[in-house]
């Protein structure tokens, strides 16, 4: 029988909150058996960049990364926030490690291709997860928190979305861990509609998915959040659940099957 490990992603509305944010490292610090963190931080790097007079452009959600903002989002979400996490866990009794994709080799990337017109900049897409190199940490009892960046082994690192990151990671796990992956935020799960906050959907599949699309129920940033979702239990995670982040206890919020 696999050994257990949980793998908690949580957004950059969390990461922003102190309040929110302590919340849930210290729920985090008391999930037992192993366990990884992987953190957005994007509203931070919108601000900071602001204070530097580099403007934040989206598409879809999906920040263009120039090489002026590929530098605030090194700096921002793989020091300023991704040591401040560590250093909280450090204070729970965790042993924390932060890295990004560069380390240790974690996650190489591709630089995005224009997609209808659009270039994204220095955006990756995951091309290859160290799953034995993460698995070394998690077996020495390190606790690894990832930060969305990756490289793309030539010397550039690549600003890489948070959920794809916690997907591909639970992914290449699941060969040698019965993986939990959760999806933490600041709603209860996924809406059926986005005015109720009690509206929540429990449980989502492919077909599911496809209809909630189509109907208008799932749009924005959630539609990337469940592909990665279904995509990681399509490939053997054991159990993915989008939930608010005071509840990782997983009994609320949307399955994925």
């Amino acid at each position: 029988m696999k050994e257990k490990l949980t793998i908690v992603k949580v957004g950059g509305a969390v990461v922003e909150d102190e309040a929110q944010l302590a919340r849930l490292l210290h729920d985090f610090s008391g999930i037992k058996g192993r366990k990884m963190l992987v953190h957005g931080g994007g509203r931070k790097a919108t601000k900071v960049a602001a204070s530097l007079g580099i403007e934040s452009k989206m598409v879809d959600g999906r920040r263009l990364t120039d090489r002026d903002m590929l530098e605030v989002v090194t700096m921002v979400y793989g020091g300023l926030v991704n040591k401040n996490i560590v250093a909280c866990l450090q204070a729970m009794g965790i042993n924390a490690l932060g890295l990004t994709g560069a380390d240790l080799n974690a996650i190489r990337s591709h630089r995005r291709p224009i997609q209808d017109g659009i270039d994204f900049g220095f955006v990756g897409d995951v091309d290859q997860v160290n799953a034995d190199g993460l698995r070394t940490l998690i077996e020495d009892g390190l606790t690894p928190v990832i930060a969305p960046l990756t490289h793309d082994g030539e010397g550039h690192m690549l600003n890489t979305n948070a959920d794809t990151i916690a997907g591909e990671t639970a992914k290449a796990l699941a060969a040698c861990y019965d993986v939990t992956l959760m999806y933490c935020f600041e709603k209860k799960g996924v809406l059926s509609n986005p005015d109720d906050d009690e509206s929540v959907i429990p449980v989502i599949t492919r077909q599911d998915f496809a209809r909630y699309v189509a109907d208008g129920i799932v749009a924005g940033g959630m539609i990337p959040k469940l592909e990665n979702a279904l995509a990681a239990v399509e490939a053997g995670v054991s159990r993915v659940i989008i939930t608010q982040a005071t509840a990782i206890d997983g009994l609320q919020g949307t399955v994925i099957r």
